[in-house]
């Protein structure tokens, strides 16, 4: 699958980043130009963060493609009025169908709102998406960093992160999400970036594919 390479605001940020690490610039030597994956915002990109969490790529992209094929599952009050039964034959667990409804109802009371969690800054958007049944720190840094571009974002609870970090880097044991959080204050203000170039290394060197690789 073809992506786009990253956006004219991201190009000075990332050739600034890779000309300070040079463990980050021999990514890109080794696993070639930086794919720039996206997701959309609102609703569906935050639903997608819950058919993500706690399982692989390979079976989190079959579940989205069959939840995405779910007449009304990607809108929210469309997924309130479906039944817990073709959430379920679409491969979510009963704990997701259950963030998924606090989900939608979040995005239809009001609790979420596109446009106002577009002007937050990083943070105030993290605790307002993390504070949904279900949600958590990481699928909000996820959302900021594929849905809303956002820059400065590390998801320093990702798995993924820490693996490629710690082979990069020789580190060992591999970081927990606290020491990786603080190893990753040196790519401020890029992080997100730096968290693009890891997920490519970790892509690269394992074969493992991202969730947007897959057919859909």
């Amino acid at each position: 699958m073809d992506f786009p390479h990253p956006p004219e605001a991201a190009r000075a940020a990332l050739d600034a980043l890779v000309s300070s690490d040079p463990d980050l610039a021999a990514i890109l030597a080794r696993a070639g130009p930086l794919p720039w994956r996206t997701r959309s915002p609102g609703f569906p990109g935050l639903l997608q963060a819950i058919v993500a969490q706690m399982i692989s790529n390979q079976a989190a992209a079959a579940i989205w493609g069959r939840l995405r094929a779910t007449p009304g599952a990607l809108d929210p009050a469309g997924l309130l009025a479906l039944p817990d039964d073709p959430l379920r034959a679409a491969g979510l667990s009963r704990p997701k169908v259950v963030h998924a409804r606090a989900l939608a109802t979040a995005f239809l009371d009001g609790t979420l709102e596109p446009a106002r969690l577009a002007q937050m800054d990083d943070e105030a958007a993290i605790a307002a998406i993390a504070a949904v049944r279900g949600m958590g720190r990481w699928s909000a840094e996820i959302y900021l960093l594929f849905a809303l571009g956002r820059l400065d974002v590390f998801p320093a609870g990702d798995i993924a992160l820490a693996a490629a970090v710690a082979q990069l880097k020789g580190l060992a044991p591999r970081p927990g999400p606290v020491a990786l959080r603080s190893l990753a204050d040196r790519w401020r203000p890029a992080r997100s970036l730096a968290a693009r170039l890891l997920w490519h290394h970790w892509r690269h060197a394992t074969g493992r594919p991202a969730l947007d690789d897959f057919p859909i």
